[in-house]
């Protein structure tokens, strides 16, 4: 269905950040129209049987197209363009939409839980209909496919609204099934299970609740970029020319999907043409934002690379940085000569599962120095953090 609407309209002409708002409301907008449906026929359903559970589950798929109405009205106000409120955009409003869905879910697995218990405490007859029995068959298989395709559309667009609208999809699947299930056993065991199949439910429901809340927190609260991410910008910069020399200092700033804003520090040597290394920068920045659909913006470093001698001392220090742990790593590295001692200035990066580790591997690392290149070499260090989660 999807695939068919889309078609109608040619998304593949527009740009991409419009055609990834096209997806969006269009999967919101079928979401509204499906789960609509499925109120109305699980709600005719449990009345007919006198099912408090298919009753409930038709209820869940009413908040279901609230959520869809969420999806798409978020959809709508990301692509407004930036304002003067807002100078960045309005992209996080997808997140904050992803999470309002995710505490729907919630909602509602809390709500299926309750009542399966007041089922188990009150056990009530239900009425077989074969009509029932079709509902419930269709309704699984429909949202089977809701989950098929917001799943494929949300990771074609990058979408955390669209993954948490496929993970209560596919949610609903499991509750309609063990509705069917317990329906399916009360009419030939005669066995009350609703309420335990509605509780079990209810977990998987939870889980995926709070699965899909921390996908949208995380963004909204500053997670490191995608390992992919910091490897293709790495792959871009020290590929780009023979000036650049190395980076450092990659910061991202996420304001919505698509719209990324990087900052990072490039090496290039100290005695290079200073207007032709300006010239590479710009084109690198063209090229990052135009590849990797981002605003990047460069600090050139100078770094001194016709010094033997500091190159030496580098080499050195390096060996011994990399000696502590292997994913330790260093940059502006400078030698500053004076008459009694030379201070050897630079960053050293730590990822975060050193954090705590930092003043110790500082003082190693000063000690080492010491002992091996010289007692007249002293170390002045700042440490930094890999952005990366990796």
């Amino acid at each position: 269905m999807i695939t068919l609407l889309a078609g109608l309209f040619h998304p593949e002409r527009l740009s991409d950040d419009r055609k990834r708002s096209f997806y969006g409301k269009l999967c919101g907008a079928v979401g509204i129209f499906l789960n609509l449906v499925l109120f109305a026929g699980k709600l005719a359903a449990g009345l007919i049987s006198s099912s408090i559970a298919i009753t409930a589950d038709a209820f869940n798929n009413l908040s279901d197209a609230g959520s869809s109405v969420v999806s798409l009205v978020s959809f709508r106000l990301s692509e407004q363009k930036p304002d003067a409120e807002h100078p960045y955009g309005h992209g996080r409003v997808e997140y904050i939409a992803g999470l309002i869905i995710s505490g729907v879910i919630l909602v509602m697995a809390y709500e299926l839980i309750k009542e399966s218990v007041g089922k188990i405490l009150h056990p009530a007859a239900t009425n077989w209909s074969p009509v029932v029995l079709i509902i419930l068959i269709a309704s699984i298989l429909v949202k089977c496919y809701m989950a098929f395709y917001n799943s494929r559309i949300g990771k074609k667009i990058d979408s955390a609204t669209l993954r948490a609208t496929a993970a209560d999809s596919l949610s609903d699947c499991l509750a309609t099934t063990a509705v069917l299930i317990a329906t399916l056993l009360e009419h030939f065991f005669m066995w009350k299970l609703d309420g335990w199949f509605g509780i079990l439910v209810g977990v998987f429901i939870l889980i995926a609740g709070f699965k899909a809340a921390k996908e949208t927190v995380d963004p909204l609260l500053g997670a490191p970029p995608e390992p992919e991410f910091v490897k293709s910008v790495e792959d871009i910069v020290t590929g780009f020319d023979p000036s650049i020399l190395g980076l450092h200092d990659l910061i991202v700033h996420d304001y919505g999907p698509g719209r990324r804003i990087i900052s990072l520090h490039a090496e290039v040597p100290a005695e290079g043409d200073i207007l032709a290394i300006h010239d590479v920068v710009d084109n690198l920045e063209y090229t990052l934002s135009t590849k990797l659909s981002c605003l990047a913006t460069i600090h050139m470093d100078p770094v001194v690379t016709n010094d033997p001698h500091v190159d030496a001392l580098k080499a050195q220090v390096k060996e011994i940085i990399t000696g502590i742990d292997s994913e330790l790593s260093m940059h502006d590295f400078r030698v500053v000569i004076g008459p009694t001692h030379t201070n050897l200035i630079f960053d050293i990066v730590l990822p975060f599962r050193l954090s705590d580790r930092s003043d110790e591997i500082k003082k190693t690392i000063m000690d080492e120095v010491t002992e091996k290149i010289g007692r007249n070499y002293f170390c002045v260090i700042n440490v930094d953090y890999r952005m990366s989660s990796k």
